[in-house]
């Protein structure tokens, strides 16, 4: 995938039309990968595997709120007009539950099984593929680097999608993630439908993009074509509604250890753990032991964790963060301030899930803002009053 034999030099961007995205899934399959991409079910739209093109959601858009999520159907034929949806891109390349270890009933130590799937994800926005490149650093790039996810990794086909309409909850572009995806893919789309036709802009991110396009009936862009679809990506930028506020987000979030917001937070949320869920980049997992006394089998499992879980932060005597109060506060200062002393970046790349399906609506950016609010008020207060 991407960035280790990105291009030094991009060539000319060039023209699918939609019949021919449909021939790229099976290009992709007939070299040896799994094509995952977005689909409709269950009223949503979803990522799945996918058979052909034919289950990708021609004319499916979607309406966001904070806490809401709506299918609906647009008035074009457009395939990727709409934004994130529950699902992120982690389910595939950092399972919710996968099998670490097992014995069989003599005792001896049996490996998992081995994972060769080599996946080709079709359809990937600009958030999203900044939180694949942050998920990569977190689980393949460290000191003990895990085996089976690396693998994944270094499998990878990335088809990502430029955005041109943004959806109502989300906020990329204050977090520089999008609307344009950034540097990983191997091929980017910039999709167009018009009086002139349906089609796809296409950008070529790596060596392996280049080949598989040559394996395509395709055409060279003319520049008006591709400044038409730059100029549509760029335009969605400044159409977002919603926006971090562009502070030093961790040092505000240090300073506001004791604000009030956080009383206001904690009486609103649940403690569900939805937005670690959603969240394309929060990694966090626990373990299991199990054993089946029939057979003397046994094994380990791990499987997804939320710091939002009474259970996360037990230690020996009692749990450290035993209020929604201190757990919320862990959430959003760890994903906004301390990840960055971690592993170089923010851990939010704006995609809106967490608001999205959160049961109770609460907004990150909303409540940034307000963080940031109290700050300003607080400083700005006689000394007598502090």
């Amino acid at each position: 995938m991407g960035i280790a034999d990105s291009h030094p030099d991009p060539p000319t961007p060039a023209i699918l039309s939609r019949a021919h995205l449909d021939r790229l899934i099976e290009v992709l399959q007939t070299e040896g990968y799994r094509v995952v991409g977005p689909t409709v079910r269950d009223d949503a739209i979803v990522l799945d595997e996918l058979g052909s093109g034919r289950e990708l959601p021609d004319g499916w858009g979607v309406s966001t709120a904070p806490g809401r999520y709506r299918l609906r159907r647009r008035d074009d034929t457009a395939v990727f007009g709409h934004s994130a949806g529950p699902q992120s891109w982690k389910q595939f390349l950092h399972p919710a539950r996968q099998q670490l270890w097992s014995t069989a009933p003599d005792g001896s130590y049996r490996p998992p099984p081995a994972d060769e799937t080599r996946y080709a994800f079709l359809g990937v926005r600009g958030c999203d593929l900044a939180a694949i490149g942050i998920l990569g650093t977190v689980l393949t790039r460290g000191a003990h680097p895990d085996g089976a996810t690396a693998r994944r990794f270094r499998g990878l086909f990335v088809v990502a999608v430029n955005c041109t309409e943004p959806g109502e909850v989300c906020f990329c572009a204050s977090m520089a993630t999008g609307p344009a995806a950034g540097p990983g893919y191997d091929l980017g789309l910039t999709e167009r439908v018009d009086e002139q036709g349906h089609r796809f802009l296409v950008d070529v991110g790596t060596d392996e993009g280049a080949r598989i396009l040559d394996l395509l009936p395709h055409r060279d862009a003319t520049a008006d074509e591709a400044t038409e679809a730059r100029d549509a990506v760029a335009a969605a930028g400044d159409r977002m509604g919603r926006s971090m506020p562009e502070v030093d987000l961790r040092a505000m979030l240090r300073d506001a250890r004791e604000a009030d917001v956080w009383d206001d937070v904690a009486d609103r949320c649940l403690t569900c753990g939805n937005c670690t869920m959603v969240c394309p980049t929060c990694f966090c997992t626990s373990t299991e032991d199990v054993t089946d006394l029939a057979d003397g089998h046994a094994g380990r499992w791990q499987h997804w964790a939320s710091c939002f879980e009474p259970d996360f932060s037990y230690i020996h005597g009692g749990d450290v963060r035993a209020s929604g109060r201190s757990r919320y506060r862990q959430w959003i200062s760890h994903k906004l301030g301390t990840w960055h002393d971690q592993f170089g970046s923010s851990g939010c790349v704006g995609c809106g899930r967490c608001i999205d399906w959160c049961p109770v609506g609460i907004d990150i950016t909303a409540e940034a803002a307000r963080l940031t609010g109290a700050l300003a008020t607080h400083d700005d207060e006689p000394d007598g009053h502090r």
